[in-house]
């Protein structure tokens, strides 16, 4: 049999599966109990957070209360005659848009309603909106709608205010770790707790992101995943290496500053990369220093939380706030710069040396207002 990749494998297939996506699903399902299901939905949100897998799930549970395998089967795999979904990006012309108003019309073979699911919606024209506008407003009792989109924005006003809204949030990285740890087991894998909390930060809010990642890293070959095989893969700079050039900023140490850099450099990581990872670790410090240790607002645990509290002795919130921002100015500078390693070592020395910069600023204040 073909391969089936994680993202559609360990897809919710209803309402209690649904990963950070709560209120959503359970408004919607007491709009079904309550029999106040509307005419039209508007699901909207980032990448990779579940619009379209609620909108199956929606589907499925008016279609198939009775939760039949193979009528299931069919609406998660796109092929019911009596949920149709449309990619909008491909289908976005007024002739498209014409004949599913065409077809609208007649009733369901199966089931109790008619389920059109267009996928991001906004990509449809103009025109496609306008002729879509009038069924929207006043459907055939049997036909409800799901417009799915990550840009609300592009929908025009008309065509929202003919819809229920949700907006689907970024899910927490802890949440997506929690996930991601079932997926491991169920795929007979071991996998570090650090590369899991790696590969939910890397996911940035999308369960589906996070999943082809962890995807990739399967693929190695590897029956234990580790944040080490992690890094190999996608090029990142090595944890241990950037938490060496960490603790030599905190200790005003310029040459061990530069030594790391090039250290890391020399495994393939790239000026950019370095400066993200760098604001990512000042970001879980900055956090540690603020919330205390026991915070869930950083996802690292065991050996890896343990030595991130122990660093964060050694700076301030207010001190992580000041590098986090140099971090992201000269990442800024050096995508459009042609001295880009000048400009990091000028940066990590800057850090390291930032309260003697300090120290030099406040003395020039002082000679100003003494002048004045």
């Amino acid at each position: 049999m073909a391969y089936t990749v994680l993202a559609r494998k360990h897809r919710s297939r209803d309402f209690d599966t649904v990963v950070g996506q709560e209120p959503v699903a359970k408004t919607l399902r007491a709009a079904i109990e309550k029999d106040r299901v509307a005419h039209a939905y508007l699901f909207t949100g980032t990448r990779g957070v579940g619009k379209t897998s609620m909108a199956r799930i929606f589907a499925n549970a008016l279609n198939n209360p009775g939760n039949d395998p193979a009528l299931a089967e069919a609406i998660f795999a796109g092929n019911d005659t009596d949920v149709i979904e449309i990619d909008g990006a491909s289908n976005n012309r007024v002739e498209e848009a014409r004949e599913l108003i065409a077809n609208a019309a007649y009733r369901p073979l199966r089931g109790h309603h008619k389920v059109y699911i267009i996928d991001e919606v906004h990509m449809l024209s103009t025109a496609a909106f306008n002729a879509l506008l009038k069924t929207m407003e006043e459907p055939p009792e049997h036909v409800k709608f799901i417009l799915c989109t990550t840009e609300a924005q592009k929908v025009p006003a008309t065509i929202q205010s003919r819809c229920q809204r949700f907006d689907f949030r970024n899910i927490p990285a802890t949440r997506i770790a929690e996930h991601l740890v079932a997926v491991v087991k169920a795929e007979g894998f071991e996998a570090d707790p650090d590369l899991i909390a790696a590969v939910a930060r890397l996911g940035d809010g999308s369960m589906r992101d996070a999943l082809s990642l962890l995807d990739r890293v399967m693929a190695a070959g590897e029956t234990k995943l580790t944040t080490a095989l992690l890094e190999q893969l996608l090029g990142l700079p090595d944890r241990e290496v950037i938490g060496s050039l960490v603790e030599a900023i905190a200790a005003g140490d310029a040459s061990a500053t530069l030594a790391q850099t090039e250290a890391l450099l020399a495994r393939g990581s790239s000026a950019e990369q370095l400066l993200d990872t760098l604001a990512e670790r000042f970001r879980d410090l900055m956090v540690l220093a603020a919330c205390g240790e026991s915070t869930e607002l950083v996802a690292a645990s065991g050996e890896a939380r343990r030595s991130e509290v122990e660093r964060a002795e050694h700076f301030d919130a207010a001190g992580l706030v000041h590098l986090i921002a140099i971090c992201d100015a000269v990442q800024r500078s050096i995508r459009g710069s042609s001295a880009r390693r000048a400009l990091l070592d000028a940066c990590v020395v800057r850090m390291a040396l930032a309260e003697k910069f300090a120290d030099v600023r406040h003395a020039l204040e002082g000679a100003a207002s003494g002048k004045a």
